[in-house]
């Protein structure tokens, strides 16, 4: 329950954290890159997990959105994202 769980089911890429899920089709996703910036570049971003326990930033960019990821975890996330 602690860390971000990232899992593709269908046509969509689905993210859970704590009691949130979050569900991005995965035709809308843009890029996936890892943000070497502490709190993220882009202010409007949807920032998921806990920033100051976290070492990396895994980016997810979309039309609509732009979602940070705080994790300890960022290759295990990014291979789930990009597989």
């Amino acid at each position: 329950m602690l860390g971000i769980n990232v899992e593709k089911l269908n046509e969509n890429l689905i993210i859970n954290w704590q009691l949130s899920k979050i569900e991005i089709p995965i035709k809308e996703i843009n890029d996936v890159f890892l943000d070497p910036n502490y709190g993220g570049e882009e202010k409007s971003a949807v920032r998921i997990g806990f920033p100051y326990g976290s070492t990396d930033r895994v980016v997810i960019k979309t039309a609509n959105n732009t979602y940070i990821l705080f994790t300890t975890n960022a290759a295990s996330i990014m291979s789930k994202i990009v597989s």
